[in-house]
């Protein structure tokens, strides 16, 4: 008699994988849209400004909202060109063949999920916008070839962002160092900078970087769903949306015929390029989102190598902007209500009231966390809250560094439930928030944990 078939083994969660799982699931059916969320934390912030701020009068208010929506459109506007440029320099042919090469090495979704971990944290530490740009795309590419779930890898390139405040773009620690900056407010408090050394490259900030490089990677490999559970992205879809319009050629018409002189691509390249040096000459070799914006346009243009192509990649990348269009100008109504009527200011000075020598670096990093809900933008936020952090801790002898980097360790690790700085990984990728929040509770967590140890026993005092 012969045997009867075996019955596919059905693989059961981890114990962490159970636990996420509810945080997803939770996320998946509570978390709104990430437009619906701004809108509740402009009224939640609304309503807290006029119970608690020094200026939170009704019309005080609505006047700060009103002048803030219009103080980030510099920034909107930056970030979209941003998320397009990088977009389309991914889809030239050589960029594609690097990530198809790289997204290739790992053969199971656990592997990819460390690859895409790894690769991220380093991108991100060593330019914020590139690792947004890197995870979203590697991710993609990584679907493609994978059956993994969308949502879990998606959420492990973002994950890489939370050490990109304590890399050499953390627009905190660079402005601490800078003279003359207007928000090198150790400066104008002690009349001194805050060298690199004395932030980014101190014990306390490298030895938790380089702990969540091993823990991170680890962690979410037993985090994931189950293969049965897993929700893969489409890789048919991935690839339709990946390829390119079809491009026309007329050489019987002039106008045509320019629409292909690569000469004006490698040109304009160049001028680019001569520009850019200039820059860094003039702000001794300080990288900030302008000049990461501008090489992404001048490698674009060089790769695709023909203006029509590279017009091609643009409308192809620029679909996937509508979301950030819509949120970066309300996301500025909330700071300038939260800056303006004093509100940021009263919660930083209740628990500056508890502080010591020892335990303003970690209080001043759970107060950043809870400011970064409201003010999720490193320049914007430092603004806000060093006023207050920095003269405290002169008063009270506390580390000038430790206390300025717990304001940037405590927006990076916030940042991992705020969707603000997701939108560009969201919009790339091409995923709704709610199907990554859940993962990133971990990240949350564990990055807070890190940190907020790495602070309390690692910053030595003034």
């Amino acid at each position: 008699m012969p045997a009867a078939p075996r019955s596919p083994e059905v693989q059961k969660p981890s114990l962490p994988g159970r636990i996420t799982a509810l945080f997803v699931v939770l996320f998946e059916r509570v978390m709104p849209d990430p437009f619906v969320f701004a809108i509740l934390l402009t009224f939640l912030a609304a309503a807290l400004a006029l119970g608690f701020a020094p200026h939170g009068a009704p019309r005080e208010i609505a006047a700060a909202w009103y002048a803030g929506v219009f103080n980030l459109f510099t920034f909107a506007f930056q970030m979209v060109i941003m998320l397009v440029a990088g977009h389309a320099l991914a889809s030239a042919p050589q960029i594609r063949r690097l990530l198809t090469r790289l997204a290739g090495l790992p053969r199971s979704p656990a592997n990819a999920i460390s690859l895409i971990i790894v690769v991220s944290m380093l991108a991100s530490w060593l330019n914020w916008g590139l690792g947004l740009v890197t995870a979203a795309l590697l991710a993609r590419e990584i679907a493609k070839r994978l059956p993994v779930d969308f949502g879990w890898l998606v959420a492990a390139g973002y994950t890489g962002f939370v050490i990109s405040t304590e890399g050499l773009s953390g627009s905190i620690a660079l402005s601490q160092s800078t003279h003359g900056s207007a928000l090198n407010i150790v400066e104008k408090v002690t009349g001194h900078l805050t060298p690199l050394g004395e932030t980014i490259f101190t014990r306390f900030n490298l030895v938790p970087v380089a702990l969540l490089l091993v823990l991170l990677p680890l962690l979410f490999r037993f985090i994931g769903p189950t293969p049965q559970n897993a929700q893969p992205a489409d890789p048919e879809q991935l690839r339709a949306e990946d390829t390119h319009m079809s491009l026309k050629k007329d050489a019987q018409s002039f106008g045509a015929m320019l629409d292909q002189a690569w000469i004006l691509n490698v040109l304009l390249a160049a001028f680019i390029l001569s520009s850019l040096v200039l820059e860094l000459v003039h702000t001794h070799g300080s990288i900030d989102l302008n000049s990461v914006i501008m090489t992404l346009l001048m490698l674009g243009l060089l790769l695709h190598f023909r203006p029509v192509a590279y017009v091609a990649a643009i409308k192809l990348a620029a679909r996937s902007c509508g979301s950030l269009i819509l949120q970066y100008p309300f996301y500025g109504g909330l700071m300038g209500m939260i800056t303006t009527t004093g509100l940021a200011g009263v919660l930083s000075r209740v628990f500056i009231r508890f502080s010591s020598t020892h335990t303003l670096p970690f209080y001043t990093f759970l107060t950043s966390m809870i400011i970064t809900l409201f003010v999720p933008s490193g320049g914007g936020h430092w603004a806000v809250q060093g006023p207050f952090a920095i003269p405290a801790a002169q008063q009270l002898h506390a580390s000038l560094g430790g206390t300025t980097m717990a304001v940037a360790m405590g927006e990076s690790v916030a940042n991992m439930l705020q969707p603000f700085w997701a939108l560009p990984i969201l919009a790339i990728a091409g995923i709704s928030m709610r199907r990554m929040m859940g993962f990133m509770v971990v990240t949350f967590v564990v990055s807070g944990i890190v940190f907020g140890l790495s602070l309390l026993l690692l910053v030595p005092p003034a």
